[in-house]
């Protein structure tokens, strides 16, 4: 059997240092699929998704109706049930998840829905009320932390109006205020400034990223709202179920210049270039994942940004390490190429964070540039 490629750059002269790998994750995603229906009416809405958010992160989904970004939003908040794969929140695995530990995580988070849920019998403030009632508290404080918000949102002469005497706007951001005021480690919203004003929907953003700058809030938006892509830190677009890019927003040049420094990319015109760095996923992982397994089919192609990984390969006496991989390294192009299964696992010993490119977008980049194919052949011919 032959040996996996391994190849590396140096990369000393990069600022790679984005403090990722130094943030707790907050929402890791593996292998998440999700259908609706029983029987002949079962319908999949999600496919194969990998994600991971850390503390303090903003970021939008984005991406045609009906491509799953609210099903995947609702499964993160626990109000769906996680059916295969993995969801991770706090650390805490969602499948399998007890009611005691759902409502525990709950507490945690703060939503923000399409439709407002307020309470018609209650007004502004009581509805807002209503979301500190579980927590502890000087009732003065929390009184008065209520006023000055639903003032910031421009409600300071609304705040004993019920939602009947309020506009679509008005209610959307009673319910902002309603999932903000106890300050939760993760806000879930589905389309928060749809309803709103251009001013309404930059003081809600704005909002965002105080509380994920000071507080170490997550938050991820749903949204068609192409005036608020400018706060996010990170961009995830979903078409047909499927998590299709995965950008940092403030790295694409940083992944721009790492590709420079490899052999595969040089023959890449800077447009091409950008375009690949669009396309290439973050992932994250912890000492002892595997990142592949010796058989299984090629997916993807793996660029280490850093942490370090080792090499096992199973020739029928158990896996023997045959190398390690560090910053700068790739790996995974042989089973792209020759279309054969994984010819080796890959396991982190540390914690890593690669760049990766799916098997449609690595054959594009194949294709459009045949140094590119040639140094791979020669690669995975050179370690045979």
């Amino acid at each position: 059997m032959p040996t996996p490629t391994i190849r590396a750059t140096s990369t000393a002269s990069l600022d790679l240092s984005s403090g990722l790998a130094a943030r707790p994750v907050y929402v890791r995603v593996r292998d998440l699929q999700h259908s609706f229906g029983e029987g002949e009416t079962k319908k999949q809405v999600l496919f194969d998704n990998h994600l991971d958010v850390y503390r303090g992160e903003i970021v939008i989904m984005t991406g045609p109706s009906g491509s799953g970004k609210t099903t995947l939003l609702t499964l993160i908040g626990t109000l769906r049930t996680v059916q295969e794969g993995s969801l991770k929140v706090f650390g805490k695995e969602l499948r399998g998840a007890t009611r005691n530990e759902v409502v525990a995580l709950r507490r945690q988070m703060g939503f923000i829905f399409q439709a407002h849920n307020l309470f018609a019998s209650l007004t502004a403030f009581q509805n807002v009320h209503m979301a500190t009632e579980l927590f502890d508290g000087n009732r003065h404080e929390t009184d008065q932390s209520i006023r000055d918000l639903l003032k910031r949102l421009g409600l300071g002469e609304r705040i004993h109006y019920k939602p009947d005497s309020l506009s679509g706007g008005q209610k959307q951001r009673v319910a902002i205020a309603r999932a903000l005021i106890h300050r939760p480690k993760i806000v879930l919203a589905d389309e928060p400034t749809a309803a709103l004003d251009e001013l309404s929907g930059r003081e809600v953003v704005t909002l965002f990223q105080e509380m994920a700058s000071e507080h170490g809030c997550t938050v991820v938006i749903v949204t068609h709202d192409n005036r608020i892509l400018d706060v996010a830190d990170r961009i995830v677009n979903m078409v047909d179920g499927r998590i299709k890019s995965d950008v940092l927003v403030h790295e694409a040049s940083v992944i721009c210049e790492f590709l420079k420094g490899f052999p595969l990319f040089a023959d890449l015109t800077p447009r091409t270039m950008t375009e690949v760095a669009d396309k290439m996923m973050v992932e994250r992982v912890d000492p002892g994942d595997y990142v592949i397994r010796q058989g299984d089919p090629g997916e993807k192609f793996y660029l280490i940004r850093s942490g370090k990984v080792d090499v096992l390969v199973d020739q029928g006496n158990g896996p023997e390490r045959v190398a390690s991989l560090g910053e700068g390294a790739y790996f995974g192009e042989t089973a792209l190429i020759t279309h054969e299964p994984r010819n080796a696992s890959i396991v982190a010993v540390a914690p890593s964070i690669f760049y990766t490119l799916g098997k449609q977008d690595f054959q594009a980049v194949v294709d459009s540039s045949a140094t590119f194919e040639e140094e791979l052949r020669k690669a995975i011919f050179d370690r045979q």
